[in-house]
C-alpha cells in the first residue's frame, strides 16, 4: 500500500521514507483467516459442550454433548480474539498513514459500523428465530427480536465490531492530539501488558465485577476489555518498530516457548475448571486461586501470540489463490457465520450422529458455506464494476 503525499500522523513512524511494512504481509492475512476459522469452531463447539454454560442462551441447544469441545474452546478462547485485535492494530496503523485525517474514521465507520447496523436488523433477529425453533418454543412479537430488546442475547457474536471501532477512534484521537507513544521495545511492551493485564483482570475478578456489560451500542467482557486494547496497541507498536522486517534470528526462544507454553496453559485451565466443577472450594483461597488463574492466562496468551506470529511470519508468509480468496472473505464470514452455524446445527439436531462428529461436521460445513456465500456475494458485486469498466470509451492515442 503506497503512502499518500500527506504527512503521516504524529508518533506513528519515526524514520524518514516510506515504511516497507506498508506492503501486504501475507502471514497476517493468513493468521486472521485461521482465527476466523477458529471462531467458527468455537461457536460450533458451544452447541455441543457439556458444561451447560451456553445452554440457556446459545442459538441451538443440542442434548448430545461431550467434554472435548469444551476443553478445546477453553484453549481457543485464550488467544483467538487477541490475535485478531493484534492484526487489527497493525493494519489500523497502515490505514491511518494512508488516511491521516477524518477519512480514517469515516473509512472505519463504513467498514465496521454499517455492517454492524445491518446485521443488528437482520442477523440478530434470525438468531432468535433459530433459538426459539430449536427448543420447540413459539415465536414471539417481532419487536422482541432486536438486540436492544431481546434481553440476554444482546449483540452476541457481533460485539467485536463496535469495540474495534472504539479502539480505532481512540487510536485516531491520540494521533490527532499528537500523543507520541513512548520509546519502548516489544519486550518491555509485553511486560507492561502482562503486569497491567493481570492486575486489571484480577482486581475485577476479586471484587466480583466480571461478566459482560451489554448496552445498545457496546457489549464487552469486563475482565478482558483492557487486554484487548493493549494487544491492539501492541500490534500498532509492532508496525512502528518494524518488527516484521528484521532478519530471522535463531530458533532458541521459539523452541523454548513451544516447549513450555503448556505449563501456564494447564495452570489456567485447571484453576478455571475448579471454579466451575467445585464451586466454593479452592486450592488455596479465592484471591490466590484467582491470581494464579490470571497469571496462567496472560502467560499462555502472550506465549501463544508469540508462537503464532513468529511461526506465521517464517512458515506461512505465502498466499495462493485459495488463501487469497479465504482472506478476502474472512471479514464477511465472521459477520454471517453464526446464523449459518445455527441453520446447519438444526439439520444435525436429531441425526443420532455422535456429538464430537457433529462438532467437526458443523465447524467445517459452516465455514465452507459461509465462505462460499461471501465469495459469491463479492463476485456478484464485481460484475457490474467490470461491465462498467469495459464500457468506458478509451481515448484515441
Amino acid at each position: 500500500m503506497a503512502t499518500t503525499g500527506q504527512q503521516p500522523a504524529a508518533g506513528l513512524h519515526t524514520t524518514a521514507g516510506p515504511h516497507p511494512a506498508a506492503t501486504r504481509i501475507h502471514f497476517l492475512d493468513n493468521l486472521r483467516t485461521a482465527m476466523i476459522f477458529l471462531v467458527v469452531l468455537y461457536h460450533a463447539g458451544a452447541v455441543y459442550e457439556s458444561s451447560g454454560i451456553f445452554a440457556s442462551f446459545w442459538l441451538v441447544d443440542d442434548p448430545s454433548t461431550n467434554d472435548v469441545v469444551g476443553i478445546v474452546n477453553l484453549v481457543v478462547d485464550i488467544f483467538v480474539m487477541p490475535v485478531i485485535f493484534f492484526v487489527s492494530g497493525y493494519l489500523a496503523t497502515v490505514s491511518l498513514r494512508r488516511r491521516p485525517g477524518v477519512g480514517f474514521l469515516a473509512h472505519r465507520f463504513r467498514r465496521l459500523m454499517i455492517p454492524w447496523l445491518i446485521a443488528m436488523l437482520t442477523l440478530v433477529p434470525l438468531y432468535k428465530v433459530i433459538f426459539l425453533y430449536s427448543r420447540g418454543l413459539p415465536q414471539e412479537h417481532w419487536t422482541t427480536y432486536f438486540h436492544f430488546s431481546n434481553g440476554i442475547f444482546s449483540q452476541s457474536w457481533l460485539w467485536f465490531l463496535p469495540v474495534l471501532f472504539l479502539f480505532d477512534a481512540l487510536f485516531w484521537a491520540g494521533s490527532k492530539a499528537k500523543i507520541r507513544p513512548p520509546r519502548i521495545s516489544m519486550a518491555a511492551a509485553v511486560a507492561v501488558i502482562f503486569v497491567l493485564g493481570v492486575g486489571y483482570s484480577f482486581a475485577l475478578s476479586v471484587t466480583g465485577h466480571t461478566g459482560w456489560t451489554k448496552t445498545p451500542l457496546l457489549d464487552f467482557q469486563n475482565e478482558r476489555l483492557l487486554m484487548y486494547f493493549l494487544v491492539f496497541l501492541l500490534g500498532a507498536l509492532s508496525f512502528r518498530l518494524r518488527v516484521f522486517e528484521t532478519e530471522r534470528k535463531g530458533k532458541g526462544l521459539y523452541i523454548a516457548a513451544a516447549c513450555t507454553a503448556w505449563i501456564p496453559l494447564d495452570l489456567y485451565v485447571i484453576v478455571l475448571l475448579n471454579f466451575f466443577l467445585r464451586p466454593g472450594q479452592y486450592f488455596v483461597s479465592l484471591p490466590v486461586d484467582l491470581l494464579v488463574m490470571w497469571i496462567g492466562f496472560y502467560l499462555s496468551l502472550l506465549m501463544l501470540l508469540y508462537l503464532l506470529l513468529v511461526g506465521g511470519r517464517f512458515w506461512w508468509n505465502r498466499q495462493g489463490r485459495l488463501g487469497k480468496a479465504l482472506s478476502e472473505s474472512s471479514y464477511g464470514v465472521y459477520i454471517i457465520h453464526l446464523v449459518v452455524v445455527g441453520g446447519i446445527a438444526l439439520l444435525l439436531l436429531d441425526t443420532g450422529i455422535p456429538s464430537l462428529w457433529k462438532a467437526v461436521i458443523l465447524t467445517v460445513s459452516a465455514y465452507a458455506v459461509s465462505s462460499a456465500l461471501v465469495y459469491g456475494y463479492r463476485e456478484l458485486l464485481k460484475r457490474p464494476l467490470v461491465a462498467l469498466a469495459t464500457r468506458v470509451p478509451r481515448r484515441a492515442p
